[in-house]
């Protein structure tokens, strides 16, 4: 590679001994050994964990305390968004390395430091971890123009506790005559609500209004 060293790695090829600890959180171990392997050799980084999900990634940060943590988004049990909340403030960095760029603003607002996807070749990633643990922001290209996009957008409105009351029921497997008999509210109503959480949510169906919701952390379990 014909990067030239900066910061961390300048200290290490001039004899000192900092390195950047690196977390690698992925549920894909085929992705793990790939990471591995485009970071362990560079001089100036080190990988001392890989987690095969959320709740691993947030025990081995404590236990083994990264300088920067690359989060996957979509794993089993606890997801990325999740872990990256609760590594919020506690030390590592998080940039998020993920297949999708559909997710970013909810990634950015649990705290995380970046974002690119898993096509970005090698050197790219290389940069874009020392970019973070200089503490600049690293977004994908397709990220950045997604995020510019959401920007734009209208602010949406919150749901109202009577629309949460509804989505709940619906999430829970409800029709709309049963959640209408459970509020002691007429059918239009459930409807009238349930068309102001799709506006609200910017979805088109109750399946995607309850998946959002979910997406949101509107609901939970």
């Amino acid at each position: 590679m014909d990067e030239t060293l900066t910061g961390e790695g300048q200290a290490l090829a001039g004899g000192g001994e900092m390195r950047l600890r690196l977390l690698i959180a992925d549920d894909h171990p085929i992705v793990r050994d790939g990471l591995r392997a485009a970071l362990g050799g560079e001089p100036d980084l080190e990988v001392v964990g890989e987690a095969a999900d959320g709740a691993e990634a947030v025990r081995l940060a404590a236990e083994l305390g990264p300088d920067i943590v690359l989060m996957d988004l979509r794993m089993p049990g606890m997801d990325g968004v999740t872990a990256i909340r609760r590594l919020s403030g506690t030390g590592p960095r998080v940039l998020v390395l993920t297949t999708f760029d559909t997710d970013v603003l909810p990634a950015l607002e649990a705290g995380a430091a970046g974002y690119l996807l898993k096509d970005a070749p090698p050197e790219e990633l290389v940069r874009a971890v020392r970019a973070t643990h200089r503490g600049e922001t690293v977004l994908a290209p397709a990220v950045a123009g997604r995020l510019a996009e959401a920007l734009r957008r209208p602010a949406r409105g919150k749901l109202s506790p009577r629309e949460l009351e509804v989505l709940r029921l619906v999430a829970g497997g409800a029709t709309n005559k049963e959640a209408a008999a459970s509020l002691f509210i007429s059918e239009a109503s459930v409807k009238t609500h349930l068309l102001h959480i799709y506006a609200k949510l910017d979805v088109r169906d109750r399946a995607s209004a309850v998946a959002e919701a979910y997406r949101r952390g509107l609901l939970t379990g």
